[in-house]
């Protein structure tokens, strides 16, 4: 539920402050930009912008947030430091939506997967920088720096779209990007592992009793439909599960529920994936120590993530809400959730498998072969997992500056980052409490003293290097 400027959930505790207002822009994109013979063709690319307190005259920065795998309303909706911290800067705010997904698929969310092959990194990163370029020529802000922010994926792309057109993007912050899950590098902790750790901060029984569990959801689907009927009904299933594809999936359907809740492990109710109570790992912990068994447990805390908070559903359409997909951590649903299968098939690789000993999940292998042939049956694409590090130059960020990246050690993906300073201009900054992007959402009175600590840190140093980009501009563009 979206609330007024404001407005206080007493009984929560908490009080939420709604992001401003935007207004909807579109922008006639080119469709391929390294392809000339099919040029000039073009798509329309949704942005969004906020220019209630840029201080143009002063040229204010432009704070520039690279859309990620989704509908871009929802992360306007869920980065509020960047609206919370704009007055200050007098910054402009743009919001750009990633090509293929929300309202900016090429041909419409249909039409368009038979132009899939359009959906690359690069092609999304040119067209951001295009979209500035249109920006600040229309605007007359040449002067005005330009900071790239973003999550996850949109994190990884602000860092990229710094090193690629540093011509263009002064200055990064990247939140809880997971490099090294992109270029196929194992981490440590493994994304899972980092799950099995969150709970057990939470309670250290809880990992024991969530294997437990397991343990009995695997030997009731050894026992053929005597064991699939028991788990219809321990998990509350729609449609009863009859086969061991259909058993597999329903425990697929548990590893999302985890995951999902673990990368959204806010100190406050939040509906960002889901309608989530605050610390929703500890409500889910809290299920496995109270049931009468761990298999009812583990039910009732795979529920959470689909149920939400006060939900009331009588059973869960396992289908409808999971579909299994290249990304082991989840793609989603919809045409978006299609697109980001797409991308894991080719260029974002990740190998996220299980073990048992340091996770809490069953042993489960997910390599190259397994993606590899799971792409080729889906999409006829084979997985390059090597790409982006030689594109990119892998996690060599050494030639580069003016970058945050910042991680949550309770982000599931935080072994994938970058977690040490490199110079003075290439900083990591630590959140112990924080989880997915903490530190790129709206100020909270629930917020850990940690996360608090980092956006001021943030804004120092994004205050220092507007500064200086601001300075080199007037000296780049003499007579704007």
């Amino acid at each position: 539920m979206k609330l007024s400027i404001g407005v206080c959930i007493i009984l929560l505790a908490t009080c939420f402050a709604a992001s401003p207002p935007y207004a909807v822009h579109w922008f006639n994109q080119t469709l391929d930009h390294f392809n000339f013979q099919t040029q000039p063709q073009t798509f329309s690319q949704r942005y969004l912008v906020w220019d209630k307190v840029w201080n143009k005259q002063a040229n204010g920065p432009i704070f520039f947030y690279t859309g990620n795998e989704g509908d871009i309303v929802s992360f306007w909706d869920n980065t509020g430091f960047v609206f919370d911290i704009a007055p200050e800067f007098g910054a402009l705010v743009v919001f750009a939506e990633h090509r293929f997904y929300g309202e900016s698929y090429p041909f419409g969310p249909v039409k368009s997967f038979d132009y899939i092959g359009l959906l690359t990194v690069e092609q999304a990163l040119a067209d951001y920088a295009v979209l500035l370029d249109h920006l600040t020529e229309s605007l007359d802000a040449k002067r005005s720096p330009i900071v790239a922010f973003g999550g996850s994926y949109g994190g990884q792309l602000t860092t990229w779209i710094r090193m690629k057109y540093p011509f263009i993007v002064d200055a990064a912050l990247a939140s809880s990007a997971p490099f090294g899950a992109s270029y196929g590098f194992n981490f440590t902790p493994g994304f899972f592992e980092a799950v099995t750790q969150d709970f057990a901060k939470s309670n250290p029984a809880c990992p024991n009793i969530a294997r437990a569990g397991f343990s009995h959801f695997l030997q009731l689907a050894k026992l053929g439909q005597v064991g699939y009927l028991a788990l219809t009904e321990i998990f509350s299933v729609c449609e009863p599960i009859t086969t061991p594809a259909q058993a597999n999936h329903l425990l697929l359907w548990i590893y999302n529920s985890f995951a999902s809740i673990g990368m959204v492990d806010y100190p406050y109710p939040a509906d960002f994936l889901a309608p989530l109570p605050a610390w929703p790992i500890r409500v889910a912990c809290d299920y496995l120590l109270n049931a009468r068994t761990p298999i009812e447990g583990l039910a009732q805390a795979a529920a959470l993530f689909y149920n939400g908070t006060g939900g009331n559903l009588k059973c869960f359409d396992i289908y409808e809400e999971f579909v299994e997909c290249a990304d082991q951590t989840g793609c989603g649903t919809g045409p978006d959730g299609k697109s980001w299968d797409y991308q894991v098939c080719t260029e974002l690789i990740d190998f996220p498998s299980t073990n048992n000993v340091t996770d809490m999940f069953p042993p489960r292998t997910w390599d190259l072969e397994n993606l590899t042939e799971y792409c080729v049956r889906t999409w006829g694409v084979t997985p390059r997992p090597n790409w982006l590090a030689t594109y990119f130059g892998g996690t060599n960020f050494k030639p580069y500056s003016r970058i945050i990246f910042s991680n949550g050690l309770l982000d599931p993906w935080h072994g994938g980052g970058v977690l040490t300073s490199l110079s003075d201009s290439l900083v990591a900054i630590i959140i112990p409490d924080g989880a997915h992007h903490l530190d790129l959402r709206e100020s909270n009175p629930a917020d850990p003293p940690s996360v608090i600590a980092a956006r001021n840190l943030e804004k120092s140093y994004l205050r220092k290097w507007i500064s200086e980009a601001q300075a080199e501009r007037l000296i780049r563009y003499p007579e704007v």
